[in-house]
């Protein structure tokens, strides 16, 4: 067995609308059964019993070693915790050669469960069980899982987020999200947002600072000051009076915290602690507990009251073994990954032990709380007991007022006192701090009480009560036509005055503005363009490539766009070898619609309207012909169609209609091009189904130029010495069909073709463009693309030649190696009145060619 092209599909695609691992297995023979690998069952089992089913419902009886493979992947990842329930084995139409699915949740952890997956399988293949510690594997997952996962408190504002409908996208291995697309999107970290200025986050950190504020504010806090060594730290304990707290100047969860401080030598331990951090601080103790309050915005939404790491006495184990046993509880970890954080056995709790008559090996009185540390942060392994509903309305009207003095949207205020029923003054209470960024471990799962739903809280802040932070997104896909239309949607959109980003074979542009060139129909460019913050509605090209590698670069659309399926289009690539399958690669598009969104549907292709039934929003059917069965069902239903109507594009719903004259729409040369006919009728589609007014859709395809500059290599027509030049980037059968059609409705005396071959199509794709073309053209030059994509020198010409066999129309046949001297050749052949059809292979520089030619005749 063999495991190679190993892909992360990072979103909705050809198998699920999970993320998964897919790769490429390779079977032998032998391999391909469990009935010819005797015994592996068993041995498997016996390694790792709960691998679950190898023969599930509606599976064939003949299972492959490929899917043992894919059912040992998803139950390792399952067995560690993640919530995964999504594999497939399928395969391809080569002997032994399978596709294999396994979703994750993070990207490392299941990449890791193959490769753990795989070494399991073979040494139970080759009966080597001491060989392969399944232990010892799910906790390498597990640990792995647990690094690189999302923490509880962005974890539980992503969970909301994902409850709301919005979309949301991890930008760092750390905590820093993006929620929501484009102009409407937000940016969190852990639990600070993007609103937080970096002054009052500053102001936060100096705790010298947020005291003096908060006290101008009426807000009751500790007295205090910073020292600068240990000297100054005790003199400023005198002055203060003892008991006292060290903490940094500049902390956060708790670290070098030590509170109730009552001897020089508990001191100074504690100022070493604080120096650690940075500058240190000195403050009075406050007598009570430790609360914390979460304020988002002008909300309390949550209390908990802190209480210090601690173990209870049994009269049996020493205080270091009854940390032990407190430690070994599942919920505690070594960071924030979990709802608790184990003990620290320090220098500070030895010291807190010490004030207690204890040490490390002492053994406590059964009952006996012996506290390892006075400050009572999650971090340093305290617990949490959730007060929000007891928090007295003074309480709560304090901190929401520490929090909008110093400027956090959401804040966690610590109140040091002995109640929270009752207001802070009458108890000698105070806040000690205000934190920027806080933990919500706390709130989300306390040690005691019930959970608050804090990520809620700040999802409905971040965004008002209906907003997903979606902006529309409109996907276009198929075979022909895909740049076009993307181009007149885009255009149509910015008619309507939003700021449009675009994705296409040709680049990627935000309001107008080329950012990236090259091949950008692909998911990273669509997630690029999703993350401008310039962006106000988004239209992207999707190619089969793209789809194929990464899934889609987005979770759901407004509109997809299916322009045609042709038969000439990278078939036999990626085991996508017919026109059903590379109709049902393109389909994803139309399948992640949104409820409230349209698939626009071409009635006139069988396979593209045979997508509708899998849209979960409505259908948009457009043709030319306006008595088409499909558009006349669909028109008796009172739903949506576009056709033509004598001279007209017509929208119809119900008994509505608007009509848009052809010879408004200069992209189809009134009505003569049927494909920029279609191509039109696509984009009005999207542009209605977006919500546009016809006003504004009337307007803008009035104003969009299919020249070189709109639409490069898309049936741009110039003149050359009284000779028409059309450039076109077509290079498929389906294409050449089109193109045919189209300058057959054009004059001329003589007709003239320059074209060359994709070397990744196959061999029957590449002869049957010039088949086609031998039929309408008089004059044929061929040349050799730059890249021949895996083809030797020649060999895609020979194959152009094959096709012009026979051919009834062409008179003249001439072979040039290099595309502009093609060109060349071309225009020097010209006389006034003949047309000639350049078929370019590098667009921007081949357009750019023509263009200086035409002007050095000017």
């Amino acid at each position: 067995m063999d495991v190679s092209r190993i892909r992360a599909l990072r979103g909705p695609n050809l198998w699920s609308r999970h993320t998964a691992v897919e790769a490429i297995v390779r079977c032998e023979p032998e391999e391909r059964s469990l009935a010819t690998l005797p015994g592996l069952e068993k041995r498997l089992r016996e390694l790792f019993p709960a691998i679950g089913a190898l023969r599930p419902d509606g599976r064939p009886d003949q299972i492959p070693l490929a899917h043992v493979l894919e059912a040992t992947a998803l139950a390792l990842q399952a067995q560690a915790g993640c919530p995964v329930t999504f594999s497939r084995t399928a395969a391809t139409v080569e002997p032994g050669i399978y596709q294999l699915v396994v979703e994750y949740t993070e990207e490392a952890v299941g990449r890791l469960a193959l490769e753990l997956a795989e070494a399991l399988v073979q040494a139970a293949r080759q009966g080597a069980e001491g060989q392969f510690d399944v232990e010892a594997a799910i906790g390498r997952l597990r640990e792995l899982d647990e690094d690189v996962r999302l923490g509880p408190s962005t974890g539980s504002i992503v969970d909301a987020a994902i409850a709301r409908g919005i979309p949301f996208r991890r930008m760092t291995t750390g905590s820093l999200v993006q929620l929501g697309w484009g102009s409407r999107q937000r940016r969190i970290w852990a639990a600070e947002v993007d609103s937080t200025s970096a002054v009052s986050e500053s102001i936060a950190q100096d705790k010298d600072l947020s005291k003096t504020l908060l006290a101008a504010a009426g807000v009751p806090v500790p007295i205090g000051r910073p020292v600068t060594d240990a000297d100054d730290a005790w003199a400023a304990a005198q002055e203060i009076g003892l008991p006292v707290v060290c903490k940094p100047q500049d902390g956060n969860q708790g670290k070098g915290v030590t509170v109730n401080i009552v001897s020089r030598e508990h001191l100074d331990m504690a100022y070493r602690a604080a120096a650690e951090i940075g500058e240190v601080m000195v403050e009075k103790y406050l007598p009570g507990s430790d609360f914390r309050l979460l304020v988002v915005g002008d909300k309390l939404v949550a209390a908990a009251r802190r209480d210090p790491p601690h173990v209870i006495g049994d009269g049996e184990h020493t205080v270091r073994e009854l940390v032990d046993l407190v430690n070994a509880d599942p919920r505690r970890g070594e960071g924030h990954a979990t709802s608790l954080t184990k003990i620290r056995f320090d220098e500070i709790a030895v010291a807190r032990l010490d004030v207690q008559g204890l040490t490390p090996e002492s053994v406590p009185d059964k009952g006996r709380r012996v506290i390892l540390r006075n400050n009572a942060n999650l971090s340093t392994g305290g617990t949490a007991t959730d007060v929000t509903d007891d928090v007295h309305p003074e309480v709560a009207a304090r901190a929401i007022a520490a929090a909008q003095t110093v400027g956090l949207d959401i804040c966690g205020v610590d109140v040091v006192c002995e109640s929270v029923h009752k207001p802070l003054e009458g108890q000698h209470g105070g806040i000690v701090e205000v934190n920027a960024a806080p933990g919500l471990r706390m709130h989300l799962s306390p040690s005691y009480g019930k959970g608050r739903q804090v990520g809620e809280a700040m999802i409905s802040h971040l965004f008002k009560n209906g907003d997903d932070g979606r902006v529309p997104v409109v996907a276009v896909t198929g075979t022909n036509g895909k740049t076009t239309t993307t181009r007149l949607i885009a255009h149509l959109m910015a008619t309507s005055g939003l700021r449009v980003g675009m994705t296409n074979t040709d680049g990627v542009y935000v309001d107008g503005r080329q950012i990236d060139s090259g091949d950008c129909s692909g998911p990273k460019s669509a997630r690029n363009v999703l993350m401008h913050p310039d962006v106000d509605a988004a239209v992207l090209e999707t190619a089969r490539g793209g789809m194929l590698r990464e899934g889609l670069g987005f979770d759901r659309c407004q509109t997809a766009v299916v322009t045609n399926i042709g038969a000439g289009d990278h078939l036999g690539l990626n085991y996508i070898t017919t026109v059903e399958d590379l109709a049902v690669l393109k389909r994803v598009i139309v399948m992640n619609v949104a409820p409230t969104g349209y698939a626009v549907l071409n009635a006139a292709d069988p396979i593209v309207a045979a997508m509708a039934p899998k849209c979960p929003g409505g259908i948009i059917f457009f043709a030319a012909d306006h008595h088409h069965p499909i558009l006349a069902t669909h028109r008796a239903q009172g739903k949506r169609t576009l056709s033509v109507d004598g001279d007209s594009i017509v929208a119809c719903e119900g008994a509505w209609r608007e009509n848009i004259p052809l010879r408004d729409i200069p992209l189809t040369r009134n009505g003569t091009i049927g494909f920029q006919v279609d191509n039109a009728m696509a984009s009005i589609g999207a542009a209605w189904s977006t919500g546009l007014d016809w006003d504004t859709i009337r307007r803008g395809v009035a104003s969009f130029s299919n020249d070189a500059d709109n639409a490069p290599g898309r049936f741009n027509v110039m003149d050359y010495k009284g000779a028409t030049v059309i450039a076109d980037y077509g290079h498929n059968p389906d294409a050449m069909r089109a193109l045919v059609e189209a300058v057959n409705a054009m004059p001329a005396k003589r007709r003239s073709v320059v074209i060359s071959g994709a070397g990744d199509r196959r061999d029957d794709d590449i002869r049957e463009q010039t088949a086609i073309l031998g039929k309408a053209f008089d004059e044929v030059i061929l040349f050799q693309d730059a890249c021949q994509r895996g083809r030797e020198d020649g060999e895609v010409l020979s194959l152009l030649r094959d096709g012009l066999k026979g051919a009834p129309r062409t008179k003249h046949v001439e072979e040039i190696h290099g595309e502009f001297i093609a060109i060349d050749a071309a225009l020097k052949r010209l006389e006034p009145g003949d047309l000639c059809l350049v078929l370019v292979d590098q667009v921007e520089e081949s357009l750019a060619h023509l263009a200086q030619r035409i002007e050095e005749t000017c």
